[in-house]
Parts: C-alpha cells; sequence; structure tokens
C-alpha cells in the first residue's frame, strides 16, 4: 500500500454528536479513533450537549484539536475528586475531567468542569503536553480546577474563564494567561506554582480580570507551592477582594527565598501595592519588556 493511500484512509476531520448525526457520540471514542501520530493535525468537532465523560488525550494523539460547537452548549463534566479516588496521598492527579498528556493539541469552545463541589481536591483540567492551546473555553471547579504540569510544558490561554477556590491555577509549567477571566468563589489562593529551578518564566497574566462571587473578599494572588515558583500579573484589573498583601507564604517559610512574584501596571479596586509582602516584586518599564508572549512561549506562540 503506499503512502497516499494510508493517507487517504485517515480521517482528518471527526464529529461527535449525542443524537448520533456524527461520527461517534462520545469524546473519548473519536480520541481513541483518531489516527496516532498523524501526519498533520485532526480535528475533532463536538456538537452541543452535556458529555458525562472523564476524557484522556494521550501522547500518541498528538496535533489533536476538539472544537466545541458553543462554549456555554459544549459542556465535558465529570466528579472525581480526592477521597473518591482512593489512590493514597496523590489521589489529586487521578481527579481530572480532562488530561491532556499529547502535544500541540488545541481546543476552542468548550467548558470542562469537575462537578464534584466542595469536597477538597477535584481537577477539571490537566495539562502535561507541550504547545498546547485553549481559545475561548471555561474550566470549572473549586479547589485545584486547573492543574497545568511539565517543567519542559508551553501553554497558552486565550479568553477563557478559569473558577475555583484553593490554587485553584497550579503547576509547574509556562503558561500564558492572555485576556482570561479568573474567578475566585471563596476566600483563598489564585495560584500555586512549582516552576522548576532555572526557568525563565513560570505563570504569566496579561490583561486578565480577576473576578470573585459577591461573598469573596480576602484572595491571595498566589502561594509557592514549591522552591523558585514565579507568577507575574502585567496590565491585569484586580477586584477589590485581592488582599493588601497581594501574596502569602506556604508552610515552608524559606521558599520566598527562590520565588519571584511580581506586578506590572494593573488596575482595579485591588491593585493597590502599597501594602504588599516585602519579598514580591514591582517590574520597571525595562523589565517588563522581555515579558512578550514569543519570550514568554518561543516562536509556537506566532502560530496561534
Amino acid at each position: 500500500m503506499s503512502f497516499a493511500k494510508k493517507i487517504d484512509d485517515i480521517k482528518f476531520k471527526i464529529i461527535v454528536a449525542q443524537d448520533s448525526s456524527g461520527d461517534y457520540t462520545s469524546i473519548q471514542e473519536a480520541i481513541d479513533a483518531a489516527k496516532a501520530f498523524p501526519p498533520k493535525p485532526i480535528t475533532i468537532f463536538i456538537k452541543n450537549g452535556i458529555y458525562h465523560e472523564k476524557v484522556r488525550i494521550p501522547s500518541w494523539n498528538n496535533s489533536l484539536s476538539l472544537i466545541g460547537e458553543d462554549i456555554d452548549k459544549t459542556i465535558i463534566t465529570w466528579d472525581d475528586y480526592f477521597s473518591k479516588m482512593k489512590r493514597g496521598r496523590n489521589s489529586t492527579f487521578y481527579t481530572y475531567t480532562l488530561k491532556v498528556e499529547a502535544n500541540d493539541f488545541y481546543a476552542e469552545n468548550i467548558t470542562v468542569e469537575n462537578s464534584a463541589g466542595a469536597v477538597g481536591q477535584a481537577v477539571a483540567i490537566h495539562v502535561e503536553g507541550d504547545r498546547c492551546s485553549f481559545k475561548n473555553c471555561k474550566f470549572l471547579g473549586n479547589q485545584d480546577t486547573a492543574y497545568l504540569a511539565g517543567e519542559n510544558s508551553r501553554q497558552l490561554f486565550t479568553n477563557c474563564m478559569i473558577s475555583g477556590t484553593t490554587d485553584f491555577i497550579f503547576g509547574s509549567a509556562t503558561v500564558l494567561f492572555k485576556e482570561c477571566t479568573i474567578i475566585s468563589k471563596k476566600d483563598s489562593y489564585i495560584t500555586a506554582a512549582s516552576t522548576t529551578k532555572g526557568k525563565e518564566f513560570g505563570f504569566v497574566f496579561m490583561n486578565c480580570k480577576l473576578q470573585a462571587n459577591s461573598s469573596v473578599d480576602s484572595v491571595y494572588l498566589g502561594r509557592p507551592w514549591r522552591p523558585y515558583a514565579k507568577t507575574v500579573f502585567i496590565e491585569c484589573e484586580l477586584g477589590k477582594h485581592i488582599h493588601p498583601d497581594g501574596w502569602q507564604i506556604w508552610s515552608n517559610t524559606e521558599n520566598v527565598t527562590s520565588t519571584f512574584y511580581a506586578e506590572y501596571n494593573n488596575y482595579g479596586a485591588g491593585a493597590a501595592t502599597e501594602n504588599r509582602v516585602n519579598w514580591a516584586h514591582l517590574l520597571t518599564k525595562e523589565e517588563v519588556q522581555d515579558y512578550t508572549p514569543e519570550r514568554i512561549l518561543g516562536t509556537w506562540y506566532l502560530k496561534n
């Protein structure tokens, strides 16, 4: 069989629809049927519906896209949480609703939800692949909503919404959040970066909006899950729920000697920096020039 014939046998556009009008009725079925290590990108179009699935995109399903029909009507939901998993001290990492292990993944117009509620650690989105991009998506949860992992992983979130409570954006990846809305559901912490030693960038928020439920009035921008954590907010709107200290120490007080937490030209009721902790930084005009999307994510960013 010629290579051209093999290419002809591969489906590069797949449709998922619960009413059986597409190729598959479940998202995981479509992923499992997609060609491993495809010669060009594969796109799975997902029609509106509430998909009660725990979805995994393994490393061999690289160059895969999930495109929803409507962000508010194309919903992937599951309800695993720490004590339900019974996997010991690492149970958090099995609780995901959507896990992306593959490189060059793209998602658009999809809501991903962990519906377990306020029952402890319950991950909605877990990403380990490199060059993974999310546009116009929602990630809903409580504690530990978004686990963004992989010490060599680069990820981009554009015009997305992420909601949660304790440390609900956490992990070691280099991640750029552009024009995203971050919603705190309780008094707690937004980020818990675990950036690895020697990495220039960790979590970078640009032109984002930090909002909160009406009952919330004391939220910290972050605390270091591990030493060398890096998190920066640039020209973001910070609501009144942001604590004047801005940042807080975790249980290991030595972590603050190696962390880099910084802000630049933020605005809003929670943006005043006069009372920020003394180990946080305010970027200068010269320093902020280093925070371009191309420098944070590399030339891969130019393709998005």
